[in-house]
């Protein structure tokens, strides 16, 4: 199978289960790996037959700016049922970090895989 990937996406977006996580929004960073076949689109060279990224980077986006969600958990499955609805999407691999989470960490979060 195929992989089309978006690495690192920074998002702004209110995550968090603290008082102060509720009303500042924070960096999240988002990665995205879209499984499919993709023969069709190299044979075609055509846009229409692409997994189109920059179509699932922006839902990404305005997703996770705007959800507010308490769970990076949440947020991540949030993120593959919104790939998963994309054409040509057959698995998705999302991960969803909090830089600077944790004291002396550069960054923790979540990783989870889903099927179509």
């Amino acid at each position: 199978m195929d992989k089309t990937f978006i690495t690192r996406l920074v998002a702004r977006g209110i995550i968090g289960i603290e008082e102060w996580e509720r009303h500042k929004p924070q960096e999240i960073l988002i990665s995205i790996e879209l499984f499919g076949d993709q023969r069709p689109a190299a044979a075609s060279d055509d846009i229409a037959d692409c997994i189109n990224y920059r179509t699932v980077a922006k839902k990404a986006l305005s997703h996770a700016e705007t959800a507010g969600r308490f769970t990076v958990e949440a947020l991540a499955q949030d993120i593959a049922d919104l790939c998963l609805a994309e054409p040509g999407v057959e698995k998705v691999r999302v991960r969803v970090e909090k830089p600077g989470a944790v004291r002396f960490a550069a960054s923790v979060g979540v990783e989870i895989e889903r099927i179509r």
